[in-house]
């Protein structure tokens, strides 16, 4: 039985379907492109990128290993601060590994940009990143993706690990919310 769709949704930007069509897509490029390689090592972002980790990571054909991170950007309310913080560090050692950092957002690209930067200075053999989704309009410092899900417009999203103050995350495609949600 189809749950309906939470009142605080506007629209379906990107429905199951499409979704895992392209994590399929993305994990193909990734297994080929890391196909030699038993040092690879996929860190996933909590709390908004443990689905699409899990999704991708089920796909993959190369041996691979998994960690999490878990960082914050936002103060009170519902808009990014620019300051990141480290709430949750990795437990696998980076140093001389291939590293993968798997993200569910660039969306001001601070802490996208803040994981780069601090995952570089661990000296990992390689790193790239994988998100699941970019809002180019909103971006405010550069934010390397090597391999990216989709491009959505300026519209606050949620479902497929995306939230609202921790609400609809677990939504099976990804939608845009009622912008009366969350301006106030």
């Amino acid at each position: 039985m189809a749950s309906e769709r939470p009142k605080a949704i506007e629209r379906v930007l990107l429905d199951e379907t499409a979704i895992q069509r392209r994590v399929a897509e993305l994990a193909a490029q990734i297994s080929a492109d890391y196909a030699d390689d038993a040092k690879l090592l996929l860190v996933g972002v909590l709390k908004g990128a443990f689905i699409f980790m899990a999704d991708l990571t089920r796909r993959l054909t190369t041996e691979h290993y998994v960690d999490f991170i878990a960082l914050s950007s936002y103060g009170k309310g519902a808009t990014s601060s620019g300051a990141v913080r480290l709430i949750m560090d990795t437990r696998e050692p980076v140093t001389d590994r291939h590293l993968l950092i798997v993200e569910d957002i660039v969306d001001t690209g601070y802490t996208l940009d803040y994981l780069v930067r601090t995952f570089r200075s661990r000296r990992p053999a390689s790193l790239r990143t994988c998100v699941l989704t970019s809002k180019p309009a909103r971006r405010k410092v550069d934010a390397e993706v090597d391999y990216l899900g989709f491009e959505l417009p300026d519209v606050w999203v949620v479902g497929y690990g995306l939230d609202y103050a921790d609400r609809y995350r677990t939504l099976p495609y990804i939608a845009a919310l009622k912008r009366e949600v969350y301006v106030r």
